[in-house]
């Protein structure tokens, strides 16, 4: 089963990284209050960045290695790759 690393752009501005192996879903549970405590009240919440991975172990490491990554870092890795994939 696949997992995915996402990036969500906050309506404050901030990025909050997380993974799962259900995007529409998770997307929807931040949306409604109930994903993480970091993006309650940070709403509208937009899908800026998602990236598949082959299993839960690979994407906790990937999301790891984003959660490295300073701001400019996330914003290139979002502009590049969310072009090509139409996000």
């Amino acid at each position: 089963m696949a997992w995915y690393v996402y990036i969500l752009r906050c309506g404050d501005g901030t990025l909050y990284t997380g993974m799962t192996d259900d995007v529409p879903r998770r997307l929807a549970a931040h949306r409604a209050g109930r994903g993480a405590k970091y993006t309650r009240g940070r709403g509208p919440l937009e899908l800026a960045y998602q990236e598949e991975r082959p299993d839960r172990s690979a994407a906790l490491r990937r999301e790891a290695e984003i959660k490295k990554l300073r701001r400019e870092e996330k914003e290139r890795l979002i502009l590049e790759t969310g072009q090509a994939a139409g996000l």
